[in-house]
């Protein structure tokens, strides 16, 4: 069975027809327009659901297959995007609020004397990025007139959600993108009723939680009716496509951030799910036949971000400039960057924190500083590594890594590096659309297992260390104490 997956990202859209044995049959991308001042990052949400439509409809055309090719939909989403609409006429009451939004600070700061019990609950830091804050400060934003007048068919979701009721296959959501809101019970991954009341939010407004792989409903937008049978957050159907389906295995996407998820496996014996002592996020990876698999994760704001922002600096062109401005070389001179474009997740928390350049001087270059970004995304990589081996009791033994930013030669080295470890190239550039057509797959019955579905995984390349262990400590040592100073200077 082939199968139309459907990456809905930041910045764009993506759609890939896989074949039964996960070749692309054809391939789209249609660009999502964000818009960022200062810490309010939105986007327009039909502006989204056309990206969806025009990128499936392209990629079905691209194929040049007949028009019955898809037996399947699968939507994989941002994850910690919202927004407000109306359920009974789909009609969009607000922005998407983008997972970089960081307005929702402010329920942070007023639910802090309950962060340690909505963690313990939801596996997750009390933050902005995730998707409650935001939902309870766009209600109250909304409900003191500041945009359109809430009633009684006014909810406020994840993008998923609504992309998915726009579609017509139901008011849904999956576990592993419910496991990001900050609202469910990790261990039940089922909505918490004691999450939901410490944010404002009725837990019987909020969408069913479904499996990640099963048919939710049908859609005719993109030809015939098709079932949607495959659901997850983009980072978690990156980690399915990597095959990281083992306890101990880890996976890391550079696109707009830079996300490492490592599998911990399903529920203890006590029936809970693993949780970090290291600040690390704990999620559902997913969930099959209602029994859910987890995973931590840490997060890089801003990687391909921040080399975006390079390029509106004019100091590159685009990200696939890097290795040429570089040419090679083997440090940034001395110079260090931090980041924190958007402030800094796991493990340090700091939504206040903002990105830096140190050890700045007169003979520092355009070079340089793109090579301190490079080194610097290497970094919080790294430390982020370094935390899931002490929750995990054991380092990796190597990394498998997706998205756009891997095209450069220079961050490959860096991170294998800085890592100590070999770093694994995915294949494919199209590793979230995989994972989630793995999941359809399996969910609309065309295969028997997971692994089966995602089938034999090959490395386009592996990258090896060069650095010795001594050079690769103080480089992490020094970039550790930029990062502290940053989140001094936040304070």
């Amino acid at each position: 069975m082939n199968i139309l997956a459907i990456d809905q990202g930041t910045s764009a859209t993506k759609a890939a027809l896989v074949g039964p044995g996960n070749e692309v049959l054809g391939f789209a991308e249609v660009p999502v327009a964000v818009r960022a001042d200062g810490d309010a990052v939105e986007a327009d949400p039909e502006d989204l659901l056309g990206s969806v439509l025009a990128a499936g409809r392209e990629a079905l055309a691209r194929a040049h297959l007949p028009a019955d090719a898809a037996g399947a939909v699968a939507l994989a989403n941002q994850g910690e995007s919202v927004l407000a609409w109306n359920r009974r006429t789909g009609r969009p009451l607000s922005p998407v609020i983008v997972w970089q939004d960081r307005r929702s600070a402010v329920i942070c700061d007023r639910l802090a004397p309950a962060a340690d019990s909505l963690s313990k609950i939801t596996g997750l830091r009390l933050d902005p990025y995730f998707a409650a804050p935001k939902m309870a400060w766009l209600r109250e934003r909304l409900a003191e007139g500041r945009g359109a007048a809430l009633d009684a068919d006014s909810v406020i979701t994840t993008t998923d959600t609504w992309l998915l009721a726009r579609l017509g296959a139901g008011y849904v959501t999956d576990a592993s993108t419910a496991s990001r809101t900050m609202l469910l019970d990790l261990d039940a991954a089922d909505w918490s009723g004691q999450a939901c009341g410490e944010f404002g939010i009725d837990a019987a407004a909020l969408p069913l939680v479904a499996d990640c792989a099963g048919v939710v409903g049908e859609t005719a937008a993109f030809g015939r009716s098709l079932p949607v049978a495959g659901l997850a957050v983009d980072q978690q159907a990156a980690l399915v496509a990597q095959h990281c389906l083992t306890a101990g295995q880890a996976k890391c996407t550079y696109g707009t951030g830079a996300f490492l998820l490592a599998t911990t496996g399903g529920r203890s014996h006590a029936g809970a799910a693993v949780r970090s002592s290291t600040g690390l996020a704990a999620s559902v990876a997913w969930r099959l036949n209602g029994v859910p698999a987890y995973c931590l994760d840490g997060q890089v704001y801003t990687a391909g971000a921040a080399l975006s922002w390079l390029a509106r600096l004019g100091l590159l062109t685009d990200a696939a400039e890097i290795d040429l401005v570089t040419g090679g070389m083997a440090d940034s001179g001395g110079v260090s960057f931090v980041p924190a474009l958007a402030g800094l997740g796991a493990p340090h928390w700091s939504p206040g924190a903002r990105g830096a350049f140190g050890g700045l001087s007169l003979g520092t270059t355009r070079a340089h500083l793109v090579r301190a970004v490079v080194d610097g995304i290497a970094a919080s990589v790294a430390l982020l590594a370094r935390s899931v081996a002490a929750d995990l009791g054991a380092p990796l033994s190597a990394l498998r890594v997706d998205g756009g930013l891997t095209r450069s030669a220079a961050l490959l080295q860096a991170q294998a590096d800085l890592l100590r470890i070999p770093v694994e190239v995915s294949d494919t550039p199209h590793a979230t659309a995989l994972g989630v057509a793995a999941l359809a797959r399996l969910g609309s019955g065309d295969s028997d297992s997971l692994d089966a579905a995602v089938g034999p995984v090959r490395p386009q390349k592996m990258v090896e260390p060069r650095m010795s262990p001594d050079e690769a400590a103080d480089r992490l040592a020094a970039f550790d104490a930029a990062v502290s100073w940053v989140i001094a200077a936040a304070r």
